[in-house]
């Protein structure tokens, strides 16, 4: 990924208005105007789920924990938000007609995609994404080594989603072959 500056006033007005990574806020912006067809934006979101390990990493090594628990939340939070539409739950239907997902939405799709695809991972991600936006992000109280006990859970639901993502394309493009 490329690296852009932002005026310092910018920022400051992201982080007051929205109250989440101003990265974060940025690649959804641009992601809603480019207006993805639907392989596409489930591509894209898992490089930025991806990209929220790798910054959360270099996060860690600086020992920013507030910083790098925001980063593993959204890189779990795509990461549902691939599953969910990838499996067509309605949670991900409720979040188009919306334009939107939020916090609740994202809990529902977690637990019904853990119940589906039988797999503990993606409700024990999501648990601990969750716990790092509340604990660690809004309220500063982990520390590098609370969060950094979270970082292989995220990275194996990143794995999985991926070959998840995989699987699926590789299913649709046999079928129009």
């Amino acid at each position: 990924m490329a690296a852009i500056i932002l005026p310092k006033g910018l920022i400051e007005k992201i982080t007051e208005r929205s109250r989440i990574d101003v990265e974060a806020f940025i690649i959804e912006a641009v992601q809603r105007l480019l207006n993805l067809d639907p392989e596409e934006e489930l591509e894209t979101r898992l490089e930025i789920a991806k990209h929220m390990v790798r910054r959360a990493k270099e996060e860690l090594e600086r020992g920013d924990a507030v910083q790098a628990s925001e980063k593993l939340y959204k890189a779990v939070e795509e990461c549902i938000k691939v599953l969910a539409c990838l499996h067509d739950i309605g949670e991900c239907r409720r979040a188009q007609e919306e334009g939107g997902w939020w916090t609740r939405l994202l809990a529902k799709a977690a637990r019904r995609l853990s119940s589906i695809l039988r797999s503990q991972l993606i409700i024990d991600a999501w648990s601990q994404g969750f716990d790092l936006h509340v604990h660690g992000f809004h309220e500063h109280g982990l520390s590098k080594e609370d969060v950094e006990i979270s970082l292989p859970v995220v990275e194996e639901l990143v794995k999985y989603t991926a070959e998840q993502l995989e699987k699926e394309m590789k299913r649709t493009h046999e079928k129009r072959a």
